[in-house]
């Protein structure tokens, strides 16, 4: 099945590319990787704050993981031109703002290689990394990036 088509089967519209809200760009292709810059969970187009563990449960988060994964698809979107041309994604690396005895940093990542997983099928088996922070830029409660590979 074509991405796209997946996309629609999961009833996912990609967002437009989000104006950087510092000084870098969304995302840059070197040879034939492509590096996608942090992108912060929002809800209802505005950041969506909270600290797992202390405001929100794993469950909230995994769902603000799962948001970001779908906004990191547009910007994957933009750069590439057309997401059948997506031969891998490489890795995702996860920063979950949290309280100091929160555990499951792995368990809301899950909601963004879920997605992923369910979006490109094999080709999105991915490399992981996921870390509880301090805090997020804007008390963001998840931020994530994204390497892909491009034919």
């Amino acid at each position: 099945m074509r991405i796209d088509e997946q996309l629609q089967a999961l009833n996912i519209t990609l967002p437009p590319v989000a104006t950087p809200a510092a000084a870098y760009v969304p995302f840059v292709q070197t040879g034939k990787l492509v590096f996608l810059s942090g992108h912060i969970a929002k809800r209802d187009g505005q950041v969506w704050t909270g600290q797992l563990g202390k405001t929100m449960t794993t469950e909230e988060g995994k769902a603000a993981a799962r948001a970001v994964a779908i906004d990191l698809l547009g910007t994957l979107q933009a750069a590439v031109g057309d997401l059948n041309r997506i031969t891998r994604i490489v890795k995702v690396m996860s920063l979950v703002n949290s309280s100091p005895d929160f555990t499951e940093h792995h368990l809301v990542t899950n909601g963004a290689s879920e997605l992923i997983s369910a979006v490109f099928g094999e080709l999105g088996a991915h490399a992981r990394s996921a870390f509880g922070v301090a805090q997020l830029p804007m008390g963001a409660c998840v931020e994530i990036e994204l390497i892909a590979e491009v034919a």
